[in-house]
């Protein structure tokens, strides 16, 4: 039999079904000889300190630092965990072949090979390796399987990841807890954490350093057009009083008048940290809740795989991209023209050279149903529509520029006008956001000027003050980590210095979420800032290793390196060893100072609970959600069709071992799915919490919402 393992167990269902392995076993599927079993994420972890030796489980600076001879990895304690590596476990001894179907990145394959290794796998191994979970997909994959020996690398790089995290974020985190904690809590340190709170910490107080200074700028309308003077800003209200006085004295006089076509490039398709930036600042979703809801589409089948950090895709992909177009019915209006002539082969978004594990994120060829989140159906409505825009023309525009001078002040105003929308139109029916609004306002509509023209003017005074820096949103923070704390709007740029950004798509979320949970950083509406915590561990930190994007940013591309096969992943854990050892050293002499923690939570007072109201449900009122035609009646043990037998529908009061009062109920049924539940006891994937919705063939389903 041949042992395919995959990440999740539903996961494991699509490809179950696809080989014909489907008599369900515990904790496998069995079937046209196939095995086809499940880990649920990570199985194993690496040791902790005190499983070397039983005196490092103390924090005393004398134990520091803590570096095994060889790193070791041990099952998650959990019962469950346990349960299904038995099974992994006794499949991988009695297999011939085993296929390593995790997810297709450095963190997949680093899951399946510690759980490879911690079962003692002799067997041969091979890899399945595919961009989406459609049917189609996963029998092509199938039919192409890859040697397992060219992911070593992309092991090895994952090990490494994981074994520097380890030594740096376990030694550092000891020395800061026990130097300046003063018993009072955990000082968290980590190698990508540190230098993005620096970052934020750093932002926190160009803000809070910032004087606001007033300034005047003198302006004039001729022909209805606002010039703003080409001179420095004025300090005082005298010098723009004065200005405003030699202005009225002198007409308006036009020296130059210069009209230029230019084209606004399509955006490019999305990445990870692209989709990100592009959900907080459309919707304010978090990083978090994007990966999640992008992770959620692709395990529907209706997205490619997600943790990507690539805006291209596969040259070999151009022959299906008609039939994915065609297959998005919903946005067939902006799909029909490009479908009435060939899919252009631009650069611009297939190059081989620029994708390596996996292209960007585009729909699949399943349209997405209705049943999906509302969150669901905008992250899918901002990939379809970002894959589609790419395939138009670019956006024709003319620049216009017009020069004056009004005695020998010179001004200048300028104006673009959109000629031919190409690309715009996919989102011309769209609300335009805050800031597109004041670029909009601040665009004019430019008549023909002749240079040389002269006439009388109305000149203004226009008084502002300077603003201080933008604290970091989600948005602009992943960006910030995408260029180690560099500042670049271009594009393509930014696709070339990715390799040296700090964190991998697949981890930036998270580690931002860190960052609130260890209550370093705080929200503000959509702004993200330092608390007195964040801000005095970062000023506690002398080391610039510790807390240096560029440094850290070195650090993330000697790991892409090693993916590569160009650099030593020996030699990336001795330079992390040597640090960690010279870092101990040099705070253990440092003075003693205490950093304050905010987390000291005020009793609040109580409240006077309101009485409970009892909320009376008529089933025979409510139409069937299957068949939307009958009504609802109310049986002794679920809630169901009034005409049962033809449609079929009925939502049991008990579900996964769980009862479900009346109200919840109400809710599956009206507004498609209940809040957030626990106590799930007897859910097939081993979920214990999430949300129930109703499926397309009209049953129950949990969704780990």
């Amino acid at each position: 039999m041949k042992l395919c393992i995959a990440e999740k167990p539903s996961v494991a269902r699509d490809i179950a079904k696809v080989l014909g392995a489907d008599l369900p076993k515990q904790g496998y599927f069995e079937g046209n000889g196939f095995w086809v079993t499940w880990t649920f994420g990570h199985l194993c972890t690496l040791k902790e300190p005190q499983d070397y030796s039983p005196h490092f489980k103390s924090w005393d600076l004398i134990f520091l630092p803590v570096i095994p001879q060889n790193f070791g990895i041990k099952l998650i304690p959990n019962p469950g965990v346990e349960k299904q590596f038995k099974i992994i476990e006794k499949l991988v001894e009695d297999c011939e072949e085993v296929i390593n179907c995790g997810d297709a990145g450095q963190e997949g394959e680093l899951i399946q090979r510690w759980v490879l290794q911690k079962a003692k796998c002799r067997k041969p191994m091979k890899r399945l390796w595919i961009s989406s979970l459609t049917e189609d997909a996963i029998k092509e994959g199938f039919a192409n399987l890859k040697p397992a020996e060219d992911y070593q690398n992309l092991y090895l790089a994952g090990n490494a990841r994981a074994i520097g995290d380890w030594l740096l974020g376990i030694n550092a985190t000891r020395l800061f807890t026990r130097k300046f904690g003063g018993n009072k809590g955990v000082l968290s340190i980590g190698r990508v954490q540190t230098p993005t709170l620096a970052m934020i910490v750093q932002r926190q107080k160009e803000i809070n350093a910032f004087t606001t200074e007033e300034y005047w700028e003198l302006k004039t309308k001729y022909r209805d057009v606002l010039f703003a003077a080409a001179i420095d800003r004025l300090k005082t209200r005298e010098k723009a009083e004065k200005g405003l006085d030699y202005l009225k004295q002198h007409e308006f006089e036009v020296i130059a008048f210069e009209i230029k076509e230019g084209k606004e490039k399509n955006p490019r398709l999305f990445d990870l940290t692209a989709l990100q930036v592009e959900a907080n600042r459309k919707y304010g979703y978090s990083a978090e809740n994007t990966l999640k809801y992008i992770q959620s589409l692709y395990e529907k089948k209706h997205t490619t795989y997600p943790r990507v950090d690539t805006t291209y895709l596969s040259e070999n992909l151009h022959p299906k991209i008609e039939g994915i177009l065609r297959s998005m019915n919903f946005y067939a209006q902006f799909t029909a023209p490009l479908l009435t002539k060939p899919i252009p082969k631009s650069k611009a978004v297939f190059d081989d050279s620029k994708v390596t594990d996996h292209h960007a994120i585009i729909p699949t060829e399943i349209p997405p149903s209705s049943s999906l989140s509302k969150e669901e159906k905008l992250i899918y409505d901002l990939v379809a529509k970002r894959f589609i825009a790419v395939f138009y023309p670019e956006c024709k525009i003319s620049n216009t520029l017009v020069e004056g001078q009004v005695g020998t002040i010179p001004f200048k105003a300028s104006g673009k006008q959109i000629l031919e929308p190409g690309w715009r139109e996919v989102y011309a029916f769209e609300k335009k956001d805050e800031t597109e609004k004041k670029d909009k306002d601040e665009e004019q509509t430019i008549p023909e000027f002749k240079v040389g023209e002269k006439g009388p003017h109305k000149p203004l005074i226009h008084q502002g003050k300077t603003s201080p820096p933008k604290p970091y949103t989600e948005a602009t923070l992943l960006r910030a980590m995408e260029t180690a704390g560099k500042q670049v709007d271009d594009e393509e740029l930014r696709e070339m210095i990715k390799n040296n950004g700090i964190g991998r798509p697949s981890t930036r979320a998270n580690i931002i979420e860190t960052l609130f949970k260890r209550k370093y950083i705080e929200r503000k509406k959509k702004n993200i800032l330092a608390t007195t915590t964040g801000i005095e561990l970062i000023d506690t930190i002398e080391d610039e290793l510790l807390k240096s994007p560029e440094l850290t940013g070195e650090w993330e591309f000697k790991l892409r390196k090693i993916e590569r096969g160009e650099y030593e992943a020996n030699q990336f854990k001795d330079e992390l060893i040597t640090m960690v050892t010279e870092l101990t050293r040099k705070v253990i002499s440092e003075k003693p100072k205490i950093i304050s923690f905010n987390d000291e939570v005020q009793p609040k007072e109580k409240k006077e609970k309101a009485p409970r109201k009892t909320i009376i449900i008529s089933w025979e009122d409510e139409t069937c959600p299957k068949c939307k035609t009958n009504k609802l009646m109310k049986g002794k043990t679920a809630v169901g069709c009034s005409s049962y037998r033809d449609c079929g529908f009925k939502l049991p009061f008990t579900v996964f071992g769980k009862k479900l009062t009346e109200k919840q109920i109400h809710d599956v049924i009206l507004k498609g799915k209940s809040s957030k539940l626990k106590g799930f006891t007897n859910h097939p994937d081993h979920l214990t919490e999430g949300v129930i919705r109703i499926s397309d063939q009209g049953e129950a389903e949990l969704a780990a919402e």
